[in-house]
């Protein structure tokens, strides 16, 4: 049995479409200076470099291993593209007028079409007659984002596309959640799936280190858990107070021979692993795309959260889809038309009805996200693969069952040190 739900998501492009609808316009240019092969002969874009070489992880940031980190260029970057792309109307809406308050709960979520949407595959193949990134209008797009050949940190106003070596790209997403946001595309010209690799999560770390800013984070949706658009892409964008998942409580598992430590969230609605530290970006990025794939291959819906300067990841199982699908979510949450997506299950959630966001208690966010999660005996499970996944070794005094499920018999319980002190709480917007 084909399992699907009715979504009512938001448009990330002005270019976007019912299905299908595209594909009938006629070939020889499509007269919208899109990024398909209509289009983008010939045309250039700005490009941001990174400097490629391993980075160390360090408390305050990621830095080169012999180099003093540089100032961070890239957050001006994108707020000041974003906000010549706000002057010349190209977002749906103002999304600085929205209400916004911070107290026990979340969010604002804007409709504009309705379609059916399959929750039961979380790795599907992309299909280029519905809409994907390539039919995004170069307008839209503030910068190529890529490795530098010098292992400088560079920025190009002008830059050819190089369609025979796909860029990665940052673009608007004009129905924005917050201030600054935008999508990474990576490998844009290749069409990939909706789906993790090793390179292209590595590539979004790098862009959460560039920032240099600890209120910018990046969000990752799988197929199954709200992402509504099945070609590669991160969501990302600036919220200046910590998310309450950044401030739940951890129990430290284990820690890779990467110098990766593994914990799990505890009194937290949503279950989920936290991955921090490691010797270098790469072995933290290693250890959580590897995780990633590892769900990936078993059919397992999730969102992953990449906060604090790109080194601390939390990677979040979940099932909401799946039961909206079976008929088990009470009906007056599915009222809401809340989707906990990443940013939802972190705290900041988007309200659509305006009596919901008066109303909000903290009690009916942690009942919302509480059907969002994994039960105790899955999520057990669910961890017995990824320790497989990536060959973590967990003290044979200590079995997974009992760092994930119990506490330790000596009560080792970890809290790890938010970016900003404060209460958990969650952030509402209407």
């Amino acid at each position: 049995m084909m399992l699907s739900i009715k979504k009512v998501p938001t448009l990330v492009s002005n270019h976007q479409k019912e299905e299908g609808e595209e594909s009938r316009l006629n070939g020889g240019g499509c007269g919208r200076n899109c990024l398909n092969k209509c289009c983008i002969q010939g045309a250039n874009l700005p490009l941001y470099t990174f400097n490629r070489m391993n980075k160390k992880v360090q408390e305050k940031g990621l830095v080169d291993d012999e180099k003093e980190p540089p100032v961070a260029f890239l957050e001006s970057l994108i707020l000041g593209e974003w906000e010549d792309r706000m002057q010349k109307g190209l977002f749906r809406y103002d999304v600085t007028a929205c209400e916004t308050k911070v107290s026990s709960l979340f969010l604002t979520f804007l409709v504009l079409f309705i379609h059916w949407f399959r929750v039961d595959k979380v790795l599907q193949p992309f299909d280029g007659n519905k809409f994907n990134f390539t039919k995004v209008g170069q307008e839209e797009v503030l910068f190529q984002f890529g490795a530098s050949e010098d292992d400088e940190t560079n920025f190009f106003p002008f830059a050819p596309i190089d369609v025979d070596d796909s860029p990665s790209v940052v673009a608007i997403n004009v129905s924005p959640i917050e201030y600054g946001h935008v999508l990474l595309i990576p490998r844009i010209l290749d069409c990939l799936p909706q789906r993790i690799d090793r390179e292209s999560f590595l590539l979004a770390l790098h862009m959460a280190a560039e920032a240099g800013n600890p209120y910018f984070r990046l969000g990752y949706n799988s197929l199954g858990a709200f992402a509504t658009i099945n070609h590669l892409h991160f969501q990302a964008y600036f919220l200046a107070v910590p998310f309450p998942i950044e401030k739940a409580p951890t129990r430290r598992i284990t820690t890779t021979d990467g110098g990766v430590k593994i914990s799990e969230l505890s009194n937290y609605p949503v279950r989920g692993l936290v991955f921090e530290g490691g010797n270098t970006l790469i072995d933290l990025s290693n250890a959580v795309s590897e995780s990633c794939i590892c769900l990936q291959d078993n059919n397992i819906p999730y969102n992953a959260l990449i906060s604090d300067y790109g080194k601390r990841i939390f990677l979040l199982p979940q099932c909401y889809a799946e039961k909206q699908a079976l008929g088990e979510v009470n009906p007056e949450l599915l009222d809401t038309q809340v989707n906990p997506a990443v940013w939802e299950i972190s705290g900041h959630m988007v309200l659509k009805r305006k009596h919901d966001y008066e109303e909000a208690t903290e009690e009916n966010a942690w009942r919302l996200l509480a059907e969002v999660s994994l039960s105790e005996g899955r999520f057990q499970e669910v961890m017995a693969m990824i320790f497989e996944a990536i060959a973590c070794n967990v003290d044979a005094n200590e079995s997974i069952a009992l760092s994930i499920g119990e506490k330790a018999a000596d009560g080792n319980q970890e809290t790890n040190a938010t970016m900003i002190p404060g209460k958990q709480e969650c952030l509402v917007q209407y």
